[in-house]
């Protein structure tokens, strides 16, 4: 399938038709009491270790979607976060953080529905990918700023929002989304995708609602 002409400006559709279930989950009440200080560092390491659990599936994904002539070259290594996730796990929890660690019933959904759409279908992973690595790459940034600064954290624990090898987070965002608008998807695909995408967002939503059930109670 070859990209029409109408289909050169899906990047602006995907934003535009997410936009609303993008900020309903940067409103979540639990990321609201991170950023604002209100929880501790157990509170900051239970958020951590839902990350941990996405990304070790999509980062599976990815490994094998890189052979992909579509979705391969959405999968940029530099994006990898899943050595970072260890390590403030190991900051924060100690040698033994993976016994200490435990999935959210939204996690499990997260990651159940990952396991079923990004290992053999381009759009589906490249749905999912965007959802996290593009916000990590925008919000993402502002959360880092805001833990270290309520917590007293520096580098250490907060490795998941340093991306120090990929250059200007901008410019490679506006790669990105040159790669959206030149894949060869129809109409019917992007369609798929843009309801992906809003089903990951719901499923993110899932996990802060967890991780602002299990602060507050």
């Amino acid at each position: 399938m070859t990209a029409t002409h109408t289909d050169q400006a899906f990047a602006l559709r995907l934003r535009r038709e997410t936009g609303r279930a993008h900020r309903s989950a940067e409103g979540a009440g639990y990321l609201a009491a991170l950023t604002s200080g209100q929880l501790d560092r157990e509170g900051y390491a239970l958020l951590v270790a839902q990350h941990y659990f996405i990304y070790e599936v999509l980062e599976s994904a990815a490994e094998v979607m890189r052979a992909d002539p579509v979705a391969g070259p959405f999968a940029a290594p530099e994006l990898t976060r899943l050595p970072e996730l260890v390590a403030d796990l190991e900051f924060l929890l100690g040698a033994g953080w993976r016994d200490r660690i435990e999935a959210t019933p939204g996690t499990l959904d997260y990651r159940a529905r990952m396991t079923a759409t990004c290992f053999g279908d381009p759009a589906g992973f490249v749905a999912h990918h965007y959802t996290r690595y593009l916000g990590d790459l925008s919000g993402g940034f502002h959360i880092g700023d805001a833990v270290r600064a309520a917590y007293g954290l520096g580098v250490d624990g907060t490795r998941f929002y340093r991306f120090d090898t990929l250059g200007d987070p901008d410019e490679f965002k506006n790669r990105y989304r040159a790669l959206l608008d030149a894949a060869p998807w129809d109409r019917a695909v992007q369609d798929r995708l843009i309801a992906e995408v809003l089903v990951a967002y719901d499923l993110n939503n899932r996990v802060f609602a967890d991780l602002h059930r299990l602060t507050s109670s």
